[in-house]
């Protein structure tokens, strides 16, 4: 007898969960940079790494962008935005982005986790793997404003209160 295994998708997370896991990334991420210095916010540096206006600013451009995108397959349906000249202004571009995530997010179907396409024109890969490079991307430089306030003598929110 032939054993024949048939290639279907498994749900590890239902998208409702997974927007709240990436919403809850995201608060942890508003609460840093709410609390970090804003006469640090701009220019503050180790090592060559970008300011936190500077992490903050790449993610607010790919998380609208690459939710968007996603759920719509026009990866430009956010203007990249250039770096505000306050940190207020960015905290807005953040809760504005969180809206647009809640917005977009239903849109992105099942089967279109599935699917195969290019973030930005220029990265090819499926939405779903796609997507939690997003989540990465923003846990990464979450680390780097950690060392930061870590630097500066603060201390950061515990990285589990999300």
């Amino acid at each position: 007898m032939e054993n024949t295994t048939i290639a279907t998708p498994v749900t590890a997370i239902s998208s409702a969960d997974l927007l709240e896991h990436y919403q809850g990334h995201r608060r942890l991420t508003r609460r840093l940079l709410e609390g970090f210095p804003e006469d640090r916010f701009f220019d503050y540096s180790i090592g060559g790494m970008r300011s936190v206006a500077a992490l903050a600013m790449e993610q607010i451009n790919v998380s609208g962008m690459g939710v968007t995108g996603a759920a719509t397959r026009n990866w430009q349906t956010v203007p990249k935005r250039e770096q505000p000249a306050t940190k207020q202004e960015i905290l807005d571009l953040w809760d504005e982005n969180t809206r647009l995530i809640n917005e977009y997010w239903p849109l992105i179907t099942e089967e279109r986790f599935q699917e195969t396409d290019k973030a930005f024109g220029m990265y090819e890969g499926v939405v779903i793997n796609l997507v939690l490079y997003f989540i990465d991307n923003e846990i990464h430089h979450r680390g780097q404003i950690y060392v930061y306030y870590r630097s500066l003598g603060l201390e950061p929110a515990p990285f589990y209160e999300r």
